[in-house]
């Protein structure tokens, strides 16, 4: 049973955490909104440049050129900005997993020393509940590291699918066709 002392220690330790994950939550909502504001940054003077690029402009020909140059670096741009975008996920998400499975881990330590105790304190003749205890808890650690290991391979794959999406997306972007230019009279 556990002592008015043990439930206050739980209950400190899990204020603890949850602070400690909201405190990594916004480190993650503070690099995204720098990367924002970064973009936003960039983009507004890029814009500014294009805007004159495009007042300077003498035919449609030239136009089209303008445009067309414009394609790639745009395509470039938004997979750096899509691959910035997941590594600050994946990089927030992975500090938020190793803090859950650290109190999880801290959890399942603390059960299995109550486990010990009862069995320590157990009447004679319940060794049978005693060992079925220990398979059920045995059982459910091996369901959660498959369930974990799938859950990584998932992400591996995906981040991998991510990848090959953003190369094929700015090579499709380089290998457009360039518009040609008109020969131009002597």
């Amino acid at each position: 049973m556990l002592t008015a002392e043990q439930l206050v220690a739980n209950q400190k330790a899990n204020v603890e955490t949850l602070f400690e994950l909201t405190a990594k939550a916004f480190e993650g909502v503070e690099k995204l909104v720098e990367l924002n504001l970064q973009v936003a940054k960039a983009s507004m003077s890029e814009v500014a440049e294009t805007a004159k690029a495009a007042m300077s402009v003498k035919d449609a020909q030239e136009l089209l050129s303008l445009q067309a140059s414009l394609m790639q670096p745009a395509a470039e741009k938004a997979a750096a900005y899509g691959r910035h975008l997941y590594d600050i996920a994946a990089a927030t998400n992975a500090e938020l997993t190793r803090a859950a499975e650290a109190q999880l881990s801290d959890a399942q330590g603390k059960f299995m020393a109550t486990v010990d105790t009862a069995v320590k304190n157990a009447p004679a003749g319940s060794e049978n509940a005693v060992a079925l205890v220990k398979s059920a808890m045995a059982a459910a650690n091996n369901a959660y590291e498959s369930v974990h290991k799938a859950a990584k391979q998932a992400a591996d794959v995906a981040e991998a699918n991510f990848q090959a999406m953003t190369n094929t997306a700015v090579k499709a972007a380089q290998s457009a066709p360039k518009p040609r230019r008109a020969a131009t009279a002597a």
